[in-house]
């Protein structure tokens, strides 16, 4: 599966296919285990990141971002 990462409304990002996510030293975080998904965290507020925990639904985060509808027109 070709990697995908899909901005989900209010919430998180969500990673799909291979990918691997490092620190700033280059050191991988270990994956969520029990998660089909990965889901990144937008909001700021995760006792997880840069994973995703949820708290994204108790502290009003709110981002809709949609792609343009002419990809080259951007």
């Amino acid at each position: 599966m070709t990697p995908r990462i899909r901005v989900r409304d209010d919430g998180p990002l969500i990673l799909e296919g291979a990918f691997e996510i490092v620190d700033a030293e280059g050191k991988p975080f270990p994956p969520p285990t029990g998660k089909p998904l990965v889901a990144l965290c937008r909001c700021g507020r995760s006792e997880s990141k840069p994973f995703c925990d949820g708290a994204h639904k108790v502290c009003g985060f709110s981002a809709r971002q949609r792609a343009p509808d002419d990809p080259e027109s951007s």
